[in-house]
């Protein structure tokens, strides 16, 4: 009896664990042989679902939201979740579980779809259902292999079901992978529909796939191509801008939020997504907990309503928007739409936020467990609605319009195409419907001025959607911003930031390290250099 308990007990714990529950269950849908499984259109569609189940998701699953702790705008606390903060002292090696978790769940997701698409011949169906789901299926090992390669660099390129006595596959070129994934995207992107119905809209589409490929050019500096990508997205005539249909309100903060969750701003999205984000982000004091918080740096980066930086406007006003991040509400709208921050009132006018408050009543102070780190919150994707229960059905969106608006924007500016009306253009589409004044084109009149300004609106409208840490990795200024001291929330009574920690970071760490059980499993697996 003792040794069953343990067994359960041994189970109940792996199931427990991120990502382990779906590399127990998640390969073969109910445990059937193939002679049984691959017969009827059911099959195949269910066997299609186990590949989109791979899907990130913002505070769970591969949790995009928590890279934002592997950059400058945010900490990430709680191992159990995780352990992120080690990268960020430059401590991660072969054992790391991050490293570990993404690597073994994007292949296991693409194993899946290399079996779909080696058996799905075999049920019976409508052929041009069939063909769409095959496109479908590719695309979605094209995105897995993207994402593997973006944190790891030279990696296998696996097309068909791997067994165990075949486990001896080399890592080939970047190069080579980044060359197979634009091929795949590109085929899917001109086989799949524009659109889907109302009900499956979060399948992968063309705009989907085009998008795809704007975010992998962008990363390898392939300008033109991202260009070339990001313009099919926009002339497709699919997707637009989210905007409020009620009068003053925040569009920019409806679009997090399930009065904004069905919009046509969204490209490619994980349904439910977001339902662990009151037990992820919200203050720990009116019934969350907290495991991502914001660093000042993303706070210092967001303007005033006329368009400048607190550093811009000089010491004193830096000063000033630091001990009360809204002075006067004149900063840019995205501020409170994105995090929370000290004095604050969240959800009801009479609870207000106060990290610095040492009562010991006080949840919500800095230092307690599942409370703020750094005096910030996200405020992202955290609806009221969600309160009571503690989790919720909202959606995350992975790939958002824009995204490709501003990815549009940079790929002009770095091909010399600056003057191209469509810079100016969408720049101010983006910012105006956050309710900020266009860009000011006397100031910025030069590839150097709009560069800056688009990275700087590239954080104000994407900061926690796990962008960030791509972003300063391709703009060769992550060892910049990841060495030396990391400051949260200034106290409002002494004008003093909280410092949450020393970060350390080398060239070693521009890449993770291949897990140990890959590399001790796979004699042909070389690990990355430094690991």
């Amino acid at each position: 009896i003792k040794y069953s308990i343990n067994i359960i007990l041994a189970v109940v714990l792996l199931l427990s664990l991120p990502s382990c529950k779906k590399f127990l269950t998640h390969d073969n849908p109910d445990g059937v042989t193939d002679a049984e499984w691959w017969k009827t259109e059911t099959h195949a569609y269910n066997a299609l679902g186990s590949i989109y189940a791979g899907v990130p998701a913002g505070p769970q699953g591969r949790n995009v939201m928590f890279w934002s702790g592997l950059s400058d705008e945010a900490v990430c606390r709680g191992v159990s979740r995780g352990n992120y903060d080690i990268f960020t002292r430059g401590l991660q090696n072969p054992t790391w579980d991050v490293a570990e978790w993404i690597w073994r769940d994007d292949y296991i997701d693409i194993r899946r779809a290399c079996r779909f698409l080696e058996n799905v011949d075999k049920c019976f169906m409508d052929d041009e259902l069939r063909t769409r789901m095959k496109f479908e299926a590719r695309a979605l090992r094209a995105y897995y292999h993207m994402e593997i390669m973006f944190f790891f660099g030279d990696i296998p390129i696996v097309t068909k079901s791997v067994t165990p006595l075949e486990n001896h596959l080399k890592r080939q070129p970047t190069s080579e992978v980044y060359d197979f994934i634009l091929s795949e995207l590109r085929a899917c992107a001109d086989s799949l529909p524009k659109e889907y119905d109302s009900d499956e809209t979060w399948r992968v589409s063309a705009g989907a796939c085009n998008a795809m490929i704007v975010r992998l050019a962008l990363f390898f500096h392939h300008y033109d191509v991202s260009r070339d990508a990001a313009a099919k997205v926009i002339e497709s005539g699919v997707y637009e801008l989210y905007h409020s249909q009620k009068a003053g309100a925040s569009s920019f903060a409806e679009l997090f939020s399930y009065t904004g969750e069905l919009n046509k701003e969204r490209i490619f999205f994980k349904p439910d997504g977001c339902s662990g984000a009151w037990t992820t982000f919200a203050p720990y004091g009116i019934g969350g907990a907290t495991y991502v918080s914001p660093t000042s740096d993303v706070v210092d980066n967001v303007e005033t309503k006329q368009g400048k930086t607190p550093a811009e406007l000089g010491p004193d006003s830096l000063a000033l928007y630091r001990k009360s991040p809204n002075y006067q509400n004149n900063r840019d709208p995205r501020l409170e739409a994105s995090l929370l921050y000290p004095g604050q009132s969240f959800i009801d006018d009479d609870y207000i936020l106060l990290p610095f408050n040492s009562a010991t009543a006080n949840n919500d102070r800095i230092g307690v467990q599942k409370s703020t780190a750094t005096g910030y919150w996200i405020r992202k994707y955290l609806d009221p609605r969600d309160r009571q229960s503690r989790k919720g059905t909202l959606d995350f969106m992975i790939i958002r319009y824009s995204e490709v608006l501003l990815s549009y924007v940079e790929s002009l500016i770095e091909l010399g195409d600056w003057k191209n009306p469509a810079v100016v253009k969408y720049l101010n589409e983006v910012r105006t419907r956050a309710g900020m004044p266009e860009v000011d084109q006397q100031r910025y009149n030069s590839v150097e001025t709009l560069r800056k300004l688009v990275r700087r609106e590239r954080q104000s409208e994407l900061a926690f959607e796990g962008q960030r840490y791509l972003d300063i990795r391709r703009w060769g200024m992550v060892a910049e911003v990841m060495n030396g001291p990391v400051s949260g929330a200034t106290n409002p009574e002494t004008g003093v930031a909280v410092k949450v920690q020393d970060r350390a970071y080398t060239d070693r760490d521009y890449l993770w390290p291949i897990p140990e059980k890959e590399t001790l499993s796979n004699p042909d697996m070389v690990q990355n250099p430094g690991y």
